[in-house]
């Protein structure tokens, strides 16, 4: 079992940048890939980026490619999600995830297996 705990989300302004941190722990923290997925008011879950145990591959959702980018340091199981140029169609509750498989990276939220709680980012325009 592990536990995700988001954190450094809020309210920014169009063209800037907020980084995100989620924090792993609990006895069992192994070689998991670790995704961002958001849900903004009234949408459904999405996809966001990924990244692999050693960090050296990553996958980006086509709307945040290159204004994104999402990174880990496993000594601190922390991954981290840099957000630039922030747009109003950003705001959402940004939400980490495990994906314990780590066979390939997933966009489907049914494929991760455990969930943080959750931080909100709002972009005002």
């Amino acid at each position: 079992q592990v536990q995700l705990a988001e954190s450094g989300g809020g309210l920014v302004q169009a063209g800037g940048s907020l980084r995100l941190s989620c924090t792993a722990s609990g006895p069992t923290y192994r070689s998991y890939i670790m995704g961002w997925f958001r849900q903004a008011p009234g949408k459904e879950l999405e996809f966001v980026a990924a990244i692999s145990w050693s960090g050296a591959n990553t996958h980006y959702a086509d709307s945040v490619k290159g204004r994104f980018t999402i990174s880990r340091d496993n000594a601190k199981k922390t991954v981290y999600l840099q957000m630039k140029s922030l747009e109003p169609d950003d705001t959402a509750v940004y939400y980490c995830a495990a994906d314990i498989t780590g066979s390939g990276f997933k966009v489907e939220s049914y494929e991760y297996d455990y969930w943080g709680q959750g931080t909100q980012v709002t972009v005002s325009s």
